[in-house]
């Protein structure tokens, strides 16, 4: 079982992410596990308050460091595990992709994961140094909140561990191969006068996936050209 725990200020918002389609079977099935925790509940203010000014100025608010350190104290002892990596959800992390996402995976045996859900500015810098945290970002681009990176993590990483997804399903995805995928059809086989290509229904199975290979270097080309030259 791979274990996530994720800290957050809406726990909230993982509700229909947590029970819903194939995150829900695979948590279900004993495969994922995930458990929220609220870093307001270790706020030491009457009103929950977990963030304060910038010391040097700047517009925003930054997460203080006491809160969030006692909210990863509270997870590394529920994991009750020495293996743990703590992950900071950051717009300025490292670009989380399809290797990483298939190195944590392979290694949730022996690691479970905190990651944490960033919000205003960011979080006290020495609360990172302090856990040795690895930045991730999805994207380049800026969200309200570090809950949704925190999400398409989990997902992209439970998806990947044995038995979630068919084997089968994996093999030719987007990013396994370091191409993208070819294009699907499926019924019915003329549709609004397009035809599905011949050769994906003549059995030859030698022919289609010799033509599904042409066509996902066709897609690779036009929408994500660099990876053609990270193979070479």
């Amino acid at each position: 079982m791979i274990h996530f725990v994720v800290l957050t200020l809406f726990k909230e918002m993982f509700d229909g992410f947590l029970n819903s389609s194939i995150i829900k079977r695979a948590i279900e099935s004993g495969k994922v596990d995930v458990k929220l925790v609220d870093i307001r509940d270790f706020s030491d203010n009457k009103n929950r308050k977990v963030d304060d000014t910038s010391y040097g100025g700047g517009a925003g608010m930054v997460l203080m460091a006491e809160p969030v350190a006692k909210a990863i104290d509270y997870a590394i002892k529920i994991l009750d595990t020495p293996k743990y990596e703590v992950i900071y959800m950051s717009p300025r992390g490292k670009l989380f992709s399809y290797n990483i996402a298939k190195e944590m995976s392979d290694k949730f045996v022996d690691t479970s994961y905190i990651v944490i859900c960033g919000h205003y500015e960011g979080i006290d810098e020495r609360v990172l140094d302090e856990y040795n945290a690895l930045e991730l970002s999805i994207g380049d681009y800026v969200l309200t909140g570090g809950e949704l990176p925190a999400m398409v993590l989990v997902d992209c990483v439970s998806r990947l561990v044995s038995g979630v997804i068919n084997e089968e399903s994996l093999k030719d995805e987007s990013h396994t191969n370091g191409l993208l995928e070819y294009p699907q059809y499926t019924k019915p086989q003329k549709w609004r006068g397009k035809e599905v290509p011949d050769v994906l229904i003549t059995g030859n199975h030698q022919n289609i996936d010799k033509y599904r290979k042409e066509e996902s270097l066709k897609v690779t080309m036009k929408n994500r050209p660099e990876l053609l030259k990270k193979e070479k």
